[in-house]
């Protein structure tokens, strides 16, 4: 099973970009992240000629996620399922696919550390690792896929001294991932790169990306009955090229069939 994860900053704005790619890589599974799509507006027809079936929850102008997959989709949940205030927004879809429950995560940004949006990014991260402990055992093959909005040390970012006072490097951000760690999930990129430098967001501006000038916050996390079937993970830089482009390029990790 072929399995990516990519914010692609509006899906109507990059349907076509997004069909070439599905085209040209073929993932059995893709997490999307930030498809900025309301109810009953999702091009399901489009990618189901791709044969892709598609699992979405979107709210409008901001945020939306999906999960599109070739492999089944089976029991769709929508948030943490416990009528909480944090799943206002639409951040959160999963799905049982290909024998995984696999969950596309949209992270709140966090904005500064200063912001209410920043408490509300560090509440979510605990509510998710609150619903992993609540629905699943680690011993389950479980996978979160997204844009977590956080780089998990500092060989994520291109320079630590740049972000000091910033989102997205803070200690607490940093111990929320931990504790999903902690629980029981495997960073997968991580398991097969050690080395620095590796990333998949860069700021439209100031040529940062081609400066390599990014940070490493899209993320596959996963149980370890499925991580140890993993055979390969990568970024696709190539994605974050050409016209139009999204700010983030998708993480793609290869596993094995069960045996």
């Amino acid at each position: 099973m072929r399995l990516a994860t990519w914010n692609v900053n509006s899906l109507k704005a990059r349907l076509e970009r997004v069909e070439e790619w599905l085209e040209q890589v073929q993932p059995d599974v893709l997490c999307v992240q930030e498809t900025k799509l309301g109810p009953g507006v999702f091009p399901s027809m489009a990618l189901a000629s791709l044969g892709y079936e598609a699992a979405d929850h979107g709210e409008g102008r901001w945020n939306g996620v999906a999960i599109l997959s070739k492999v089944g989709i089976e029991d769709v949940q929508t948030g943490f399922g416990v009528g909480s205030p944090l799943d206002d927004e639409a951040r959160l879809v999963s799905a049982v696919c290909g024998g995984i429950r696999v969950f596309s995560a949209y992270v709140p940004n966090g904005r500064s550390p200063e912001d209410d949006h920043y408490r509300y990014k560090l509440e979510w991260l605990e509510a998710l690792r609150v619903h992993l402990d609540r629905s699943f055992s680690p011993a389950d093959p479980v996978v979160v896929a997204g844009d977590f909005n956080v780089a998990p040390d500092d060989r994520d970012v291109y320079d630590p001294a740049a972000f000091e006072g910033a989102t997205h490097v803070t200690a607490p951000e940093r111990d929320a991932v931990r504790a999903l760690e902690d629980w029981g999930m495997v960073d997968v990129f991580r398991q097969h790169h050690e080395p620095g430098g590796l990333f998949s967001w860069w700021d439209y501006r100031a040529g940062s990306f081609h400066k390599g000038k990014g940070m490493r916050i899209d993320l596959v996390l996963a149980t370890p009955v499925v991580a140890e079937r993993a055979t390969m993970s990568l970024i696709d830089r190539n994605a974050r090229k050409g016209k139009s482009p999204s700010d983030h390029a998708p993480v793609i990790v290869d596993l094995a069939d069960l045996t």
